[in-house]
This record gives C-alpha cells, sequence and structure tokens, in this order.
C-alpha cells in the first residue's frame, strides 16, 4: 500500500456550525467518539443507534464534555427493514439537507443467523447501510457538498464476495469469513456509489475509512478470540499497540471533513501494517475497485432491500 505523508489530527477537523451529520452506531465505540468530534465544532449530529438507551447515555456523555450540543438521537436497527425506513423517515423529515453521512455501525457476529434467508453480518454491514443510505441520499444531495463515509476495515483485504451464497449454505460459515466479506463489499459499494454520483453530476463524494486496531467493545458480540482480545483486562493490556477509540476515528473524520479528500478515497492508520498511526490516504485495491463486482453488488443489495437510489 502507498500513503501520502500528513500529521491530521482532531486538530484539523473545521468549524462545522451549520452543518448536519448523522451518524450509525454513535453509542460507543468509533461512533461516539465520531459524533463527539463533531458535535464540538458545532455540528448538529444525528445519533443513529439501535439501543434507545444507549443512545441517550451517549448523548449525556457529549453534553457532559460539549454542554451546547445539538444532538438528535434515532432508534436504527440496521437488521429491521422497517426500522431503517422509519429511522430515515424520521431524519429526513427533521434535516433539510444532510452534509455528512457516516456508516459506522457494523458487527462481526461469532455464529451464523439468517435475516430474511441473508447472513445478518451482510444485512448489518451493508444490507442495511445500503439502504439507509438510498432512503436519505437525497438529502445529502440537497448539501452543497455532502459526504457519504462508510467505515471498513483493514480486514477487507482478505474478504471474497460471493453473493451468491449470501446463506453460508455452500461454505462453512466463520464470523471472519463473513465479517472480511462484507467489508470488502464496503469499499465496492463506496466506489460504485463514487461512480454513480460523478455519472449524474452530483456534487455529494463518497469515501471510505478505517480505523485500525483500536481499544472498543466492537468485538463482544464475536464470540472466540476477538470476544476476549476486546474484553477490558486484555484490551487494557493491548492499549499501548493499538488506537484509542478517538484515534481510531479520526480516519472517519478526516474522511468526513478534509477539503482534500477525493470521491473514493480511503483513509486509515498510516503506521506500521495499517494499525495505529495519524489518518493517511491509502491505495484502494483493485477488488475494491472492481467495476463488475461494482455493478453486481448494487444489482443484489437492491434486490434485496428494494431501494433505489433516486440518481440519473
Amino acid at each position: 500500500m502507498t500513503r501520502s505523508t500528513s500529521g491530521w489530527t482532531a486538530a484539523d477537523v473545521p468549524g462545522l456550525r451549520g452543518h448536519t451529520a448523522v451518524v450509525t452506531g454513535a453509542n460507543s465505540g468509533i461512533g461516539f467518539e465520531t459524533a463527539r468530534m463533531l458535535a464540538e465544532k458545532g455540528a448538529r449530529v444525528v445519533l443513529a443507534c439501535r439501543n434507545p438507551g444507549k443512545a441517550a447515555l451517549a448523548c449525556d456523555a457529549i453534553r457532559a464534555a460539549v454542554p451546547d450540543a445539538d444532538l438528535h438521537p434515532v432508534r436504527l436497527d440496521l437488521t429491521d427493514a422497517a426500522s431503517v425506513r422509519d429511522a430515515a423517515a424520521v431524519i429526513g423529515g427533521e434535516c433539510d439537507r444532510i452534509d455528512v453521512l457516516v456508516n459506522n455501525a457494523g458487527a462481526a457476529f461469532g455464529s451464523l443467523a439468517l435475516v430474511d434467508g441473508v447472513d445478518r453480518t451482510f444485512v448489518t454491514n451493508q444490507l442495511g447501510p445500503f439502504a439507509f443510505t438510498g432512503l436519505l441520499v437525497r438529502h445529502v444531495l440537497a448539501a452543497p457538498a455532502g459526504r457519504i463515509v462508510t467505515v471498513t476495515s483493514g480486514g477487507h483485504e482478505m474478504g471474497r464476495l460471493q453473493l451468491d451464497d449470501l446463506a453460508f449454505a455452500n461454505r462453512r460459515y466463520t464470523r471472519w469469513r463473513a465479517y472480511t466479506q462484507t467489508k470488502l463489499a464496503n469499499l465496492v459499494f463506496t466506489a460504485e456509489l463514487q461512480r454513480r454520483l460523478a455519472a449524474a453530476g452530483a456534487p455529494a463524494i463518497a469515501v471510505a475509512a478505517h480505523p485500525g486496531a483500536a481499544a472498543t467493545e466492537f468485538g463482544r458480540n464475536s464470540g472466540g478470540l476477538m470476544r476476549v482480545v476486546s474484553a477490558p483486562p486484555l484490551r487494557w493490556l493491548l492499549a499501548p499497540l493499538v488506537n484509542t477509540a478517538a484515534e481510531g476515528a479520526l480516519p472517519t473524520l478526516r474522511a468526513a471533513v478534509d477539503p482534500g479528500v477525493r470521491g473514493g478515497d480511503l483513509y486509515g492508520p498510516g503506521g506500521v501494517h495499517g494499525v495505529k498511526g495519524r489518518p493517511e490516504r491509502i491505495e484502494v485495491s483493485a477488488a475494491a475497485r472492481d467495476e463488475v463486482a461494482g455493478a453486481t453488488l448494487w444489482e443484489r443489495c437492491e434486490q434485496l432491500t428494494g431501494v433505489r437510489y433516486p440518481l440519473p
């Protein structure tokens, strides 16, 4: 991977008064820190979270640091098509425009479970965000320079898209296989969305970010080694080797607000192995840029969600 050289930090986030940001999975970890830093810079932040109670606690925590924070919790369960549509309707009714939509929420499940015949990891990490973005994209297009940021993972490089077997009927399910497939899908989706935005002459752009290794509770639903490593004792032990949650949010923040970001870019830690370090632009793999894969994934997502993007 080739990376640019920079030392981008939270201090580089510009003032965002008058801007509206929507962050999914904003009640903890990377999503929480993203929402907090956007609020600190004056943005109106919608926290789209599955658990309303946890969303309320996140709002309280942000207001403790930013008393005048403009925060709006909305319930969003990405595995529930009705919840996705309801959340988009609420947000669309309250926001004339969305300057930044951050598809941050994600999961890696230790066991196979199906949602309408599709692996719930794929539903949570790809189908739900695809539908949510499509239902809100006209509000992003209403912003002077809207951005859609999708959070992926460095593990996408080991992902393989098998869109004809999203129920794992013909291959063995493992959390890593399911997860890395969705993270590659996130990048393929971002590239295809950017192509479609550009073809439509839209001012908005689609970009991606990955946090590297960060000290969060992400692995608690995963089982196995990922869950053990995410537990407090080992998380504290490994802390010097990984980013804090706030540091892990910086690639997302840079992708969301840096004026130098271009459509289709990917930002992640610039340190050794892309695990820990300041956010830098990372070269996107050929697999993620594959146009045939992009068109195929898009068609599959439309079929499974029933959502069509209002782009010419």
